[in-house]
């Protein structure tokens, strides 16, 4: 069974960085669409970027210029560079696939602080 880890979050600034991690213990290969999404206090969860085997990205609207999603499959990780944050990048943040096939990790939480 797949088991996926997110690492990296913390308290920022605003306008500071952080970059995000996530690993999918258990996996042979990341084949699928990999994203990741956030979920803020009395929020419903959101996809924020999603990238493909081939390594095309697509960003919500509210990151985009300034999320960059990668992936390594030889380490079966995917991250999540985060620039230029604001006050409202403030969630949890989760990955899995675009299908959401994976059980769902605990996420790292992001706080961004003016």
């Amino acid at each position: 069974q797949v088991q996926l880890v997110e690492s990296g979050g913390g308290s920022v600034l605003a306008g500071g960085s952080l970059r995000l991690s996530c690993t999918a213990e258990g996996a042979f290969f990341l084949i699928n669409q990999m994203a990741w999404y956030r979920q803020a206090p009395g929020k419903q969860r959101e996809l924020v970027a999603v990238m493909n085997s081939r390594g095309s990205p697509r960003y919500a609207d509210s990151v985009k210029g300034r999320f960059t999603i990668s992936r390594d499959n030889a380490k079966n990780t995917v991250y999540l560079q985060m620039n230029s944050v604001k006050p409202e990048d403030t969630a949890k943040y989760y990955c899995n696939t675009s299908d959401e096939q994976y059980k769902w990790g605990q996420g790292t939480q992001v706080t961004v602080s003016t």
